[in-house]
């Protein structure tokens, strides 16, 4: 199932003109080649891991999402020491109320 090649409108301060992109060889995939793709999770799972270096949702939220305003001072402070800003901040925060 071939589908048409759409028609490229050429902009006037690309690179490219409209002809240039028209000879490009990358014909759209046939139904036997989309058959044959598998998820990159199959393909490639380590450059996943590098990819994916974020915890994601938790299961349970233990905190909640809020909007807080900070002087930029106090956000530098604590950003210039690296990864785990938003922690330092709430174990900073939990000292100054007691809760610690």
């Amino acid at each position: 199932m071939r589908k048409t090649k759409p028609k490229i409108k050429a902009r006037t301060k690309a690179k490219y003109t409209a002809a240039d992109l028209a000879d490009v060889d990358n014909p759209p995939l046939t139904d036997a080649e989309l058959a044959r793709l598998r998820p990159a999770r199959e393909v490639i799972p380590d450059v996943l891991k590098l990819v994916r270096r974020f915890r994601g949702r938790q299961q349970a939220p233990t905190k909640r999402l809020i909007s807080l305003r900070l002087d930029p001072d106090v956000i530098e402070h604590f950003r210039a020491r690296g990864p785990g800003w938003q922690a330092r901040i709430n174990t900073t925060l939990r000292k100054a109320v007691g809760l610690s």
